[in-house]
């Protein structure tokens, strides 16, 4: 930062000409080497991203709404009067950056900068008697979803605003139990917090999001990351939290989980759920929990790393929460994802057709593993995902299975090359996937040489979090028509980043795009399984359909290959079979009714501040989920509940079983965790082995049809 005593040339011709005005708080400026950086990172986006866009006037409009919308999207400090001096930006953005003038953003960061600081020292300054003053009789509702809200006409529109949302967040914090007298000091904890971070902004930050207001208008995977985000890449690229298993997004003022890497502490632990939003984050077993609410995400993501072992505690809002106040403190044990917890498990269902049980093999993926080092220096055991499912699978023939379900839930992705290699052990040969670059060259990859390959009945079962390889995978196995593919639609994640080094900082480009071999893309769409099951997350808040600027899906052309099935001749009353098992399947009516209670949460546009309304909010929230649950408690021969907490009770008695002395195993922890995940997905697994069964019998009864009849 320099003061308004050292501006610049460029600050000064930009103050002489009125396209900055003159703030109370020292400038933040740009650097030469940003300059250089700024020019390159346009030239790449041009040149390389497999969109072709041009940077125009065009491109520049949506820059500049970007970009406001990325500082203040909840329209909380800038004015109208503000947004229509920035429009003096709109067209010419284009014609700046590539000669390295970024005076465009960072004038209108210096604005939002200063509305900020000012905005929280006021807070800071009138909180107690702010709060004091609080009316929770009176009958207003504070905006949940402030897409649509105007720009504020007046200071005095914007104070009102601060004062709604400043009065959610007591009452918010009043019916979490927080005790009143506390509430003041943890308000004033985190605004000066928010204040202190905000004093720290500097010229790599201001860059960082002036930059990735462009490049995100691309798509949403091509970044620009600072030195500082550079330095360490593992993280960044991918948001990933070393220490728990968990990739973040930012969201607002929340840290929102995405998804939570398979088998890793997180995800063994169990609680932790996708679209949860972390408020609180505390170390060890008694460690204050500090509130992160406004938060930088690299900051929420040191907060939250730690050394193996060590303890974590998060304060989170449930994603299903079924009320906007409830807060859940989750604590989980710090720890690295180890290659072999990634290991593709096996188990079999056992299930039941008329006078018969048939055996359904059951293989769970959890994500597309190969150990490279280990294969380069020659090791002839080293360990992949294709390695190890081949030998389960032997084993599940040798125990005599009838079928088998690949569970490819939660299946982030991974290695295109052992996506290739696993449909190999499914198909005799033939392509798996085409990859088209941004030169529009397309090139092949799959099995190359025909050799044995499993034959039998196959069921792939996937859901919004499969991506990636994962889509690779099914897309393949239901072009070829080699097994059925059921569960939700795939995650849609069909494009390819590369890494560019810039003068400052590093550019993530998407270069390349995913596509079948029947010509479609897994871009945006997903895989659209063959039998659609229930779906427990909102595609609203995830999947590439999610995200805002998103590669749209197409076609190419396909490619000639073998279908190994007439799957379509039997599909329809697969369908229909297993419509009726879920009609009067207790666990599907319950998980159904979850999935429509939870998006009639969602829908709220506004919440009430009147503390009994709001109350009632909850309560109503409350009774749904309570007569959910014992309908189904009752379809299973259950006694009902009176309260919710009847059955949270009898979880913490369960649990308290479990761990009842601190020397209990690190295994058997992770076997009762793993066991309640199961008993979580159950029905599903389950249903997955029913349509495999009902495929066979029918393929069965078809053959028995067009066999000639015995001669006598």
């Amino acid at each position: 930062m320099r003061t308004i005593a050292a501006l610049s040339r460029k600050s000064l011709f930009a103050l002489a000409f009125g396209t900055l005005a003159l703030p109370s708080h020292a400038l933040i400026e740009y650097s030469d080497a940003q300059r250089e950086t700024i020019v390159e990172l346009v030239e790449q986006l041009e040149d390389r991203h497999y969109a072709k866009l041009v940077y125009n006037d065009e491109l520049s409009s949506q820059h500049l709404d970007a970009y406001v919308n990325s500082l203040d999207g909840s329209k909380m400090f800038f004015t109208a009067a503000d947004i229509a001096e920035f429009e003096q930006y709109r067209d010419v953005m284009d014609d700046q950056l590539p000669e390295g003038n970024l005076s465009a953003g960072y004038a209108i960061f210096n604005r939002f900068h200063e509305r900020l600081e000012t905005r929280l020292e006021s807070v800071l300054e009138t909180l107690p008697a702010t709060t004091e003053a609080m009316d929770f009789t009176v009958d207003e509702t504070y905006l949940l979803n402030t897409d649509d809200r105007p720009w504020a006409d007046t200071q005095e529109e914007l104070d009102d605003r601060w004062r709604k949302h400043l009065k959610n967040q007591v009452l918010g914090l009043k019916l979490a139990d927080k005790p009143a007298e506390e509430i003041p000091e943890t308000l004033s904890r985190r605004y000066r917090n928010q204040l202190k971070r905000v004093q720290q902004y500097n010229s790599q930050d201001v860059f960082q999001i002036y930059a990735n207001a462009l490049t995100e208008l691309y798509d949403p995977h091509t970044n620009y990351f600072s030195p500082r985000r550079s330095e360490n890449f593992n993280i960044n690229m991918s948001l990933s939290l070393e220490g728990i298993g968990a990739v973040l997004q930012l969201e607002d003022e929340y840290t929102k989980v995405s998804r939570l890497v398979p088998k890793g502490p997180a995800d063994k632990q169990g609680d932790l759920q996708a679209s949860d939003r972390i408020v609180g984050v505390g170390q060890g077993e008694e460690g204050e929990v500090e509130d992160v609410i406004g938060w930088r995400l690299d900051e929420v993501v040191e907060l939250i790393r730690g050394p193996k072992d060590s303890t974590v505690r998060l304060e989170v809002i449930p994603a299903k929460s079924k009320s906007t106040d409830e807060r859940k403190l989750i604590t989980i044990v710090r720890n690295k994802v180890k290659l072999e917890e990634q290991s593709a498990q096996k188990e079999i269902l056992e299930i039941p057709n008329g006078e018969q049980t048939l055996r359904v093999g059951v293989i769970d993926i959890p994500a597309f593993y190969i150990d490279f080092e280990a294969m380069r220096r020659g090791d002839k055991d080293y360990k992949s995902t294709t390695r190890d499912v081949k030998k389960l699978l032997e084993e599940l023939q040798e125990e005599g299975i009838d079928g088998l379900v690949v569970d490819l839930r939660n299946n982030g992705g991974g290695s295109l090359q052992e996506a290739n290699e696993l449909t190999g052990l499914f198909i005799e040969y033939g392509p798996t996937v085409q990859i088209r670059h941004s030169s529009r060259r397309v090139w092949r990859d799959g099995k190359r040489l025909r050799s044995d390959f499993y034959e039998g009945p196959l069921v792939v079962l996937i859901n919004r979090l499969s991506a990636s390889a994962s889509e690779i995978f099914a897309g393949a196995i239901q072009d070829y028509e080699r097994g059925i593919i059921v569960g939700d639609r795939s995650f849609g994640k069909g494009t390819v980043q590369t890494l560019t080094p810039l003068t400052e900082g590093q550019l993530k480009i998407t270069e390349s795009k995913f596509y079948r071999i029947s010509g479609d893309s897994t871009q945006h769409r997903g895989v659209v399984p063959d039998v659609t099951f229930p779906s427990v997350y909102d595609p609203e808040q995830i999947g590439e359909s999610s995200l805002d600027h998103a590669l749209n899906w197409d076609q190419i052309n396909g490619v000639r290959h073998r279908r190994y099935d007439d799957l379509n001749s039997v599909l329809p009353r697969i369908t229909e079979l297993f419509e009726e098992r879920s009609v009067t399947n207790p666990d599907f009516v319950y998980l159904e009714d979850q999935i429509a209670l939870a998006a009639g949460t969602r829908d709220l546009k506004e919440i009430p501040l009147n503390e009994e309304a709001r109350i009632a909010l909850r309560e109503s929230q409350e009774k749904k989920a309570l007569a959910i649950e014992n309908r189904r408690r009752v379809a299973l021969g259950e006694e009902p509940l009176t309260s919710l907490d009847d059955e949270e009770t009898d979880e913490e008695a369960s649990d308290g079983e479990e761990a009842s002395t601190d020397e209990v195993a690190d295994a058997d922890s992770e076997a009762a965790t793993e066991e309640e995940d199961e008993d979580d997905s159950d029905v599903l697994l389950t249903e997955a082995g029913n349509v495999l069964v009902d495929a066979l019998v029918l393929k069965q009864q078809r053959y028995a049809a067009h066999s000639p009849a015995p001669e006598e």
